[in-house]
This record gives C-alpha cells, structure tokens and sequence, in this order.
C-alpha cells in the first residue's frame, strides 16, 4: 500500500481501524489524505474479511479540526468543486462504519462524520462547520448531511454562524448516535461493532444501501427500493440461517452468503 498521509490503518480480527493520525496539529487531513480516505474505504468495502470499520483520531484532543487550509489554495477551483466525493467514501462502503469522536470534530472533521453510520461521541467533543468564519462554507458535503440529519433550520444555525455545539446539544439534535464519558467510548465502540458482527453482513449492506439511496426520493420509489431488496435478501443463505435459528431458538451464524 502506498504510504499514507497522515493516516493510520489497523487491523483486529474482522474488524479494520482508521485513525487520523497528526495529534501535534490536531489530526488536520490533508489533500493527499482525502484521497487516500476514499481509497481505504473502497478497499475495506471489498474485503470479505471486514465486518466493520471504526474511523477514529489519534489521541484524546481531536477526531480532526479540519483540513489543510492553506493546501485549498494550491488547488484548482474545479478540483475544490470534487471535495465531496472522497469524504463520501464512509457513506459508499457497504460495511458499518462507526466515527468515534473526541475533542474537535470540525470542519471535514464534522463531514466525515456525517459521511459514518454510526457516530459514538465522548461527552467533550465539539463539532463545527466553522468555514463561514474564513470567507467560505463547508465544500464536502456538509451542508447537505447536515440540514438532512438536523432538520435545515438547526443546520442553517450551524453553518451561516459558525456555531460550536456540544455533546448534550448533539445528542438532543440526532447529530451524534450515543455520548458516553472519555474512559467509556472505547467500550462503547466495542460494544456497538460486537452487536453488529453478530448480524447478517448482507442484510447490513442493503440495509445501508436503500436508507442511503431512497431516503431523498419519493415515497413510492423507497418502498420500491426496499422491496426490490427484500426480495433479494429471501434468496440467501443468511436469511435460511437467520429463520432457522429463530425457530430452534439459538444465535445464528451468519456467512455473508
């Protein structure tokens, strides 16, 4: 693999770590990072071995306080126009991704977050989209994620000020999924990637896939999705699994097949 910018990849067992690893500037995500992000989730993405992906920072001050601001002005404008995609690369992987969340989560920070399944936050985080303070608004997706998952009055609050939210106001707001104490998100993380390896990884990816794609379009057409997905899901040997375990009363044992 080629060597990484300011990231860190682990594994343990089926389940892969991403750390964004710069604490001494607070975890800032470089350009070349951003497209290595993409590339790290497409690969995880088609690892069978993968159960869940956890997207983390080094040390205990930031997830990340944002990207490298002065690399925006060594790149073109219509590459700047791309941002999006790269930080979309959690929301694309079939695989749960959960961002556990320290300290500063803000600017592509709070957008990669957005961008998980899952977000399990310590009681100290804050979360930003702050770029409205330098002349500029959030250019990878966060705009979009954010007035989708808080409703657009809350996200207008956020991004048209600049406005730091803690974690109470996050959890109270749907921003973040669960706030535990600093000492308590590692097992909170633990916690939530053990009950998700316990399910079928093939009902988690359509599950992942139809919420993603149907919930901006109508009515009619998510039902559609969803339906099309059920259908698939009846063919396959987890759900043969999954029934037949309900009906002796044991744990199933899921294969993704």
């Amino acid at each position: 693999m080629t060597e990484l910018d300011g990231l860190r990849l682990e594994r343990d067992g089926d389940v892969a770590t991403i750390t964004l690893d710069v604490p001494e500037k607070l975890n800032r995500v470089s350009m070349p990072a951003r497209d290595q992000l993409a590339n790290l989730f497409e690969e995880l993405g088609h690892d069978e071995s993968v159960r869940a992906i956890v997207l983390t920072g080094a040390g205990e001050k930031a997830f990340t306080a944002g990207g490298d601001i002065a690399g925006f002005l060594e790149r073109e404008p219509e590459e700047l126009s791309r941002l999006a995609w790269n930080v979309a690369a959690p929301e694309r992987c079939p695989k749960p991704v959960i961002a556990k969340l320290r300290g500063y989560a803000f600017g592509v920070g709070l957008e990669l977050a957005l961008a998980c399944d899952f977000r399990i936050a310590s009681d100290d985080v804050e979360l930003a989209l702050p770029e409205v303070k330098i002349g500029m608004i959030p250019g990878s997706g966060g705009t979009q994620r954010l007035a989708r998952m808080v409703g657009l009055g809350r996200a207008k609050d956020m991004v048209m000020r600049g406005r730091r939210i803690d974690a109470e106001e996050a959890l109270a707001i749907g921003l973040v999924t669960q706030v535990v104490a600093p000492a308590e998100i590692d097992s909170a993380v633990t916690g939530l990637v053990d009950e998700l390896r316990a399910l079928s990884p093939l009902a988690l990816a359509l599950a992942k896939r139809v919420l993603n794609h149907a919930y901006d379009g109508p009515l009619g057409l998510g039902l559609e999705v969803e339906g099309l997905a059920y259908g698939l899901l009846r063919s396959t040997n987890d759900f043969r699994e999954g029934v037949a375990a309900f009906g002796e009363k044991r744990p199933p044992k899921f294969q993704g097949r």
